[in-house]
Formats: C-alpha cells, structure tokens, sequence
C-alpha cells in the first residue's frame, strides 16, 4: 500500500568538494555585465567570496581586500557575492572603498549553485576551473584570509603574504 511506504527524502549528491570542477557559474555585476567564472578561472586563478554585510563579514572584509591586492597583479581575480539588497551593497561598497570585481545576489542562487548554507563561504579555484580550497564561517580576526593567502601564494608560485599584518599596521 502506498500509505504503507516510507517516502525517502532525496538525498543531493554533494558536487562542489575540493579537488571538483567548479560549478558553470555566471552571474550579473550591478551594471549588468555578466561575470563568467569558466572565462575567469581559465586566466588564472580565483576566489569566490559568498558574503553579507554582517558584522562578522564586515571585519573580515578587510583581510579578503588586503589578500586580493596582495595577489591580483600576479593573477588572483577576487569576487565577492552579496546576499544583500542592491542598494544596501551600493552604500557598503562605497563606504568600504571595495577594490574587487562584485554582485548582488539577494535571492541566494549562488549559495544554492555552490551547495552551501554557510556565510560567508569561500572558495578558492585554481587557473583551468578546479576547486582547491573552501572555507567556511566567519573569521573576523583574519585566520580565514591568512590560510586562503598561503593557498593563493602556492597556486601562484609566489611568496606568501601577510595578509593579518598588512591590515594590523594600517
């Protein structure tokens, strides 16, 4: 009997783990210029940030912001992602001088295309689309951003910097 038969919950497959293709992902920026994380990743490598403005994610902003200077001239391409309404992210980008690419995202698509819950997320893909690093949850004193740094410098072949410091002697 139907009424008899236990209803399964259909279990997702988790596809977005370190060592994974990265997700086809593309996204919009607030000007209507889409963001193509395959064109992306296939200039070097890159670091998805799926963030909000909460006060956690406020303190970490500056060490992501240290880390993309850091690295973006040698190929590092950084992109922080919103779950916040548009004209909530236009003030906080503009008060917070934010120096990498950027979108809004206030429905959660990209946390769903990620497979995550967590905010923020990070993840960390190598030039060619494979994902090598994720970090999850909020770090406000800067150790996210520190081991991210490390990971980015290794990809890069280049020395590692300090990205804890850099914001400390500010």
């Amino acid at each position: 009997m139907a009424a008899d038969k236990k209803v399964e919950a259909k279990k997702v497959e988790k596809t977005i783990v370190v060592g994974a293709q990265a997700p086809n992902f593309i996204i919009k920026d607030t000007n209507g210029k889409q963001i193509d994380l395959k064109k992306l990743s296939a200039k070097g490598p890159v670091l998805v940030r799926l963030t909000c403005g909460c006060s956690g994610c406020d303190k970490e902003l500056a060490y992501f912001q240290a880390l993309h200077r850091a690295y973006a001239s040698k190929g590092l391409t950084s992109l922080a992602i919103f779950r916040e309404p548009d004209d909530k992210v236009e003030e906080y980008v503009k008060t917070k001088q934010l120096n990498m690419l950027y979108a809004v995202d206030s429905k959660g698509d990209s946390w769903k295309i990620f497979q995550t819950n967590t905010m923020p997320t990070n993840f960390l893909i190598e030039k060619g689309g494979r994902i090598k690093a994720i970090a999850a949850g909020c770090e406000p004193s800067g150790l996210v951003a520190e081991a991210l740094s490390k990971k980015v410098a290794g990809l890069l072949k280049t020395e590692t910097v300090d990205v804890r410091k850099n914001v400390q002697d500010k």
